[in-house]
């Protein structure tokens, strides 16, 4: 064989073998992204199961406060359709209601002295803060893993695989401005 063919031969090998690289490592990416929603999805029905725990315990103490109880819940099936659909944006939005609504309950259980002593209300408050907590952390991670795919199927040469492959961009999880506002806990109490 003469040195041209050995020389092409050689190239040829090496091409096919970064484009099996470039690709696995695509593949790796767009699983992240799905392990990262799994990851949240699991949480979110983790908190789902909890709610009506905490709702229960709280309508035991507090039967008058039924609409900031019916808000919560509410929130919460928003946030269950949202899931559900896969839709982003309104999963978004949901979320924010239901923090909302958890915080107004939080700051209404304050009123309650015999509900903050109750065992069952501390224990379920604290596992749905930390809940939350986990929720916050796992969007995050979904949301660098998405960044993560969306910048690599943008850079040459993954560029040219991820187009051949039909390798697409991912959705982030975003909140609107208001979404991102701290409760504002002294309203409440007015």
């Amino acid at each position: 064989m003469n040195p041209f063919a050995i020389t092409l031969i050689v190239a040829g090998t090496l091409l096919v073998l970064y484009l099996v690289v470039i690709y696995n490592r695509l593949v790796n990416l767009k699983h992240n992204v799905g392990m990262a929603w799994s990851n949240i999805d699991v949480l979110l029905k983790q908190r789902h199961d909890e709610l009506p725990k905490l709702v229960e315990t709280c309508k035991q103490y507090m039967s008058y406060e039924r609409a900031t109880l019916e808000a919560v819940m509410r929130a919460r099936q928003g946030v269950a359709d949202a899931q559900k659909r896969g839709d982003l944006p309104a999963l978004g939005a949901a979320e924010s209601q239901l923090r909302l609504g958890l915080g107004q309950l939080f700051a209404v259980a304050e009123a309650y002295p015999e509900l903050r002593a109750s065992d069952n209300f501390r224990h379920l408050e604290t596992r749905i803060t930390g809940l939350e907590n986990a929720i916050a952390d796992r969007r995050e991670f979904y949301n660098d893993s998405v960044n993560m795919n969306n910048v690599r199927i943008e850079q040459f040469p993954d560029v040219l695989a991820a187009q051949m492959f039909h390798f697409g961009p991912f959705r982030l999880l975003e909140f609107t401005d208001p979404e991102k506002r701290d409760v504002d806990l002294a309203r409440l109490f007015r």
